[in-house]
């Protein structure tokens, strides 16, 4: 008898550590699994210098969303990417969109400067105002090479 009540109470603690494993995989994954709490706007960047999928997309500093998906747009020949903003947070239709740098060398992240309109975008909608990343590399050469004026 005591030896299937201890074998009943491990089993017991096996069965709670595992569903505290699956809780910690679906949370620290991000994963969705019912319903979302985002909605997708897009954008067309001429480049994005190294942004990432999952970057940060913030507005007045405070993180509002990440980026999704980041591939080519055929027809424009421009970067499009996927932007999953949190439902509740309202993104006038000529906000600007730009890529900005963490610091002088860190991580890449959109950064969403709010515009006057009254219409907001929608889920699907696209960012028509972006502004591409300044590419630090280029300005230090041509600043190396003599080519800035002064």
């Amino acid at each position: 008898m005591k030896k299937y009540s201890m074998e009943v109470t491990v089993g017991i603690f096996i069965f709670i550590g595992l569903l505290f494993v699956g809780y910690l995989t679906v949370k620290l994954g991000k994963m969705e699994l019912v319903g979302s709490n985002y909605y997708t706007i897009f954008a067309n960047f001429d480049t994005i210098g190294g942004l990432k999928k999952d970057s940060s997309v913030r507005m007045a500093g405070v993180e509002i969303g990440r980026v999704g998906e980041i591939k080519l747009d055929i027809d424009s020949l421009t970067a499009r990417i996927a932007m999953k903003i949190r439902k509740g947070v309202p993104i006038q239709e000529d906000a600007i969109a730009s890529v900005k740098t963490n610091g002088l060398i860190g991580d890449k992240y959109v950064s969403i400067s709010p515009g006057g309109s009254e219409d907001l975008l929608g889920d699907g909608d696209v960012l028509t105002d972006t502004e591409p990343p300044i590419d630090i590399e280029s300005l230090l050469g041509k600043y190396v090479f003599g080519s800035v004026k002064k």
